[in-house]
């Protein structure tokens, strides 16, 4: 009962502060934007903006980790107050601030939804898959990449997570006994899940078949 009010009330207080901060963009006062982020963070997670740009999107998660339980609310605000950080970033011309705390928004996201967690204002693919198409522009970082792969798999899109499988393969930031594990594990599933997933069987059989070659000759 506890966790549900809990719940409710941060989807009742990132609704308000979001819509505090959407009315002081349209004043064109981002800088006052940023301070009410600034504030919620440090009065509510105890994490300045300061802070949020030091730490990992890894080590946030671990901060917000007790008894080995993701406290998935509060991650999930976290992640989108600074999304909404790095568009004011954006907006004040001061891209190269923005983008690091937007590509973790992105990190925070895919994992919120790696972990199947309950949506806040939207889904955490949903705000992934917006993040996605905003980042797709840049050349991302490996981890970044990796992350992408098992975030498309956990949410069922096999020919996406393949696709990006590709890439790190090219990039040499994945084996090839990787890529064949990829392809056994879907193997596993229903043909059902494997088709609504854009990858039917037999493309997973000959994208194994050519990994499990690829790996013979070298």
């Amino acid at each position: 009962m506890f966790q549900r009010d809990y719940f409710m009330s941060m989807i009742e207080q990132m609704g308000q502060v979001l819509g505090q901060v959407m009315g002081l963009k349209q004043q064109r006062k981002q800088e006052e934007a940023l301070l009410v982020i600034d504030e919620l963070l440090d009065r509510q997670f105890r994490m300045n903006g300061k802070l949020i740009r030091q730490l990992s999107d890894a080590d946030i998660v671990r901060l917000m980790t007790t008894n080995g339980v993701v406290e998935t609310a509060n991650l999930h605000a976290i992640a989108l107050l600074i999304k909404e950080e790095a568009k004011l970033l954006a907006e004040l011309g001061r891209p190269e601030q923005g983008f690091p705390l937007q590509l973790k928004a992105f990190h925070l996201f895919m994992r919120l939804a790696i972990l199947d967690a309950p949506a806040l204002l939207r889904t955490p693919s949903e705000e992934a898959a917006e993040l996605d198409a905003e980042l797709g522009i840049y050349e991302l970082p490996r981890d970044t990449k990796l992350l992408t792969r098992e975030w498309h798999e956990a949410d069922g899109r096999y020919d996406e997570a393949e696709n990006v499988l590709h890439e790190l393969l090219e990039d040499g930031a994945l084996s090839g006994g990787e890529a064949v594990d990829f392809y056994r594990r879907l193997l596993l599933l229903p043909d059902e899940a494997l088709a609504a997933g854009g990858l039917p069987r037999d493309e997973v059989n000959d994208g194994l078949e050519r990994m499990m070659n690829e790996l013979t000759e070298t």
